[in-house]
């Protein structure tokens, strides 16, 4: 997935300076676009369609996440930006369509790969996150029937496509997934790429919701987090 273009979208001066660094360190030669308030964000997504736009939820006007629930996700893929890092901000952005969701208080070596992970298929969700999600999904589940069983081809899954899924619900990216199964950065893309086909899903966030509500993982730590 090519980035040409990127609209950031964030009140703050210094931290709106500091994100679109981030996305030209990430992507050499992308555009940029800054916008600080709701209403700017929306007068420059109908202007032109970029390509990737991060997103604050807290604006002056209103929340990032209705930008990005009353957008075209088929033009632009949506990463939030945010300090926010707890279930209600989480899911409202998941719901509204985000592909990605970023915890700005990690180092800037790890958001640049993060972001660039996107260009593998690998949309962008901080390890911190891919936690909370399973912690919420382990918590939530009651005593009773099984798990609904996958639709489509996710009962497909290859036993290493599952452990590759495991990995993705866990925070890995697909450089942490090669070392982990001792297999090249491009083979571990393809297996993502088949596991996203299967559970048919966009990404990260979507594919660790599925795992974790399906029965297919359980819970997991990430990488060097604790």
């Amino acid at each position: 997935m090519a980035m040409d273009s990127v609209l950031v979208l964030e009140d703050d001066p210094r931290i709106r300076e500091w994100l679109t660094g981030l996305a030209t360190e990430a992507f050499p030669g992308i555009e940029p676009r800054e916008a600080a308030t709701l209403e700017a964000g929306r007068a420059s997504l109908e202007a032109s369609a970029p390509d990737l736009a991060l997103v604050d939820l807290s604006l002056p006007d209103g929340s990032g996440a209705d930008l990005i629930a009353g957008a075209d996700p088929t033009r632009t893929l949506f990463v939030v930006a945010t300090i926010h890092d707890d279930d209600r901000h989480l899911f409202e952005a998941l719901q509204a369509g985000a592909s990605g969701y970023l915890v700005k208080d990690q180092p800037r070596d790890r958001l640049v790969e993060q972001l660039q992970g996107i260009t593998q298929g690998d949309p962008p969700l901080s390890p911190g996150i891919a936690r909370r999600l399973l912690r919420f999904f382990g918590e939530s589940r009651q005593p009773g029937p099984p798990p609904t069983p996958p639709e489509g081809d996710a009962a497909s899954l290859s036993p290493r496509e599952v452990e590759v899924l495991s990995l993705i619900a866990r925070g890995f990216n697909r450089k942490d997934i090669a070392r982990a199964l001792a297999i090249t950065p491009n083979t571990a893309a393809g297996y993502i790429k088949a596991v996203y086909r299967k559970l048919e899903v966009s990404g990260r966030a979507e594919a660790t919701l599925r795992a974790v509500e399906r029965g297919l993982v359980g819970g997991g730590h990430s990488p060097g987090q604790d």
